[in-house]
């Protein structure tokens, strides 16, 4: 990236840790403006700036900078990192070793720095994932289809990413953790909120089991805004998007689109034609990039190393006489299941000519295809 991943060159490394802590409380998430001032004067002098009376420098300076010093004040950043240690949790920034990388395809709207809980490294897990989003009032297909689609990504060895919500997030979060693989949430809230309240557990085990992330501070509470916003990490953070189920107006298809413009494979899982719960997917899947998956190994086709992650070919069930030259094929097709036919009308009724027919007629007999009876020959297994 122009701004070298964040290493903040000629800066102080824990001074910057310590002003993107304090203005992931400031600023909402996705603020390119303000990122984009974070990255020519950074986070330090930004959050004097903010402390000071003047006015903001650069294109903040359009801005009325009361609408950020309005939440200085109400909480202290070592409070903010005091509640993190009390739930184990960690902050990361851009450049450190456990920074996943890939966020910074977000520009200047990436994240100011992520707040994380979990057993796995948050740049470990994101390696090789997958998101799995969808309808939070899904169907009993939908949470069926995300469930086991991420059960066998997670046995392949996919992280599987959502964003901890009810309906098909928890359901891909629950297929994952049901074979012990890695999954991540991405929260719309701060680190210690539980939200949604029913999924408490649920996020419980996935901070035992793999991790939760956020780039809000302890204690911030989610809006519609955060949520839209949310999307945008989960779709960089991840090699693709499968949307499971969304109906024509849904926070999943963001999530895709998201995808899309970050050069990222957009996948959906289609639904019944008529049930409005996949009507966005089906919309979804009819745009230019978009590929239709229904199991796991499609979706890692998608992503996986090109040529090596092929899905296996599906194939319906063998019949006797599928690899039987096409000549042999068609004096096979013409013996009758049921009654007899003799050697010459088969030979008429096939177009070939008897000897021929007669040698072909023998080789059916030795793959045990066909027999002859007193009435000519007839299908073996018929009635």
């Amino acid at each position: 990236m122009p701004w070298g991943d964040g290493d903040f060159p000629g800066r102080d490394v824990e001074g910057e840790r310590g002003a993107r802590a304090v203005l992931s409380r400031l600023v909402e998430p996705g603020d390119a403006v303000f990122g984009r001032a974070v990255r020519v004067y950074g986070a330090a002098r930004l959050l004097r700036d903010l402390r000071g009376h003047g006015p903001l420098p650069g294109e903040l300076a359009r801005r009325d900078p009361a609408g950020y010093r309005v939440r200085l004040g109400a909480r202290e950043p070592d409070e903010d990192l005091a509640r993190l240690a009390e739930v184990g949790g960690s902050f990361l920034v851009p450049g450190d070793p456990g920074w996943p990388t890939q966020l910074d395809d977000l520009g200047d709207a990436r994240p100011l720095g992520l707040w994380t809980r979990g057993a796995t490294p948050l740049r470990l897990a994101a390696l090789r994932s997958v998101a799995v989003v969808g309808a939070r009032a899904c169907t009993e297909y939908g949470a069926h289809v995300a469930g086991t689609l991420a059960a066998e990504l997670a046995e392949a060895g996919w992280t599987v990413v959502s964003g901890g919500a009810y309906g098909v997030d928890g359901a891909a979060h629950r297929g994952a953790l049901a074979v012990r693989g890695p999954t991540v949430a991405v929260l719309a809230c701060g680190i210690d909120v539980n939200y949604p309240r029913g999924h408490e557990r649920l996020l419980a085990r996935i901070a035992e089991e793999g991790v939760l992330v956020t780039e809000l501070p302890p204690g911030a509470h989610p809006t519609r805004y955060r949520f839209i916003e949310r999307n945008r990490v989960i779709a960089a953070l991840t090699r693709g998007t499968v949307v499971v189920e969304a109906a024509l107006r849904s926070g999943a298809l963001v999530s895709a689109r998201r995808a899309a413009l970050l050069g990222r494979q957009v996948m959906g899982v289609p639904g019944p034609i008529g049930s409005p719960s996949s009507a966005g997917v089906h919309m979804l899947l009819r745009e230019p990039g978009s590929v239709l998956v229904t199991r796991a190994a499609e979706v890692i086709e998608q992503v996986g190393v090109i040529g090596d992650d092929l899905a296996p070919v599906l194939a319906g069930p063998s019949r006797p006489g599928d690899d039987l030259p096409p000549e042999i094929r068609r004096i096979l097709d013409v013996v009758p299941w049921r009654g007899a036919l003799s050697t010459a009308a088969i030979a008429h009724e096939a177009g070939s000519a008897p000897a021929a027919t007669r040698r072909r007629l023998d080789v059916l007999a030795a793959r045990e295809l066909v027999d002859r009876t007193s009435k000519g020959w007839r299908r073996r297994g018929g009635a």
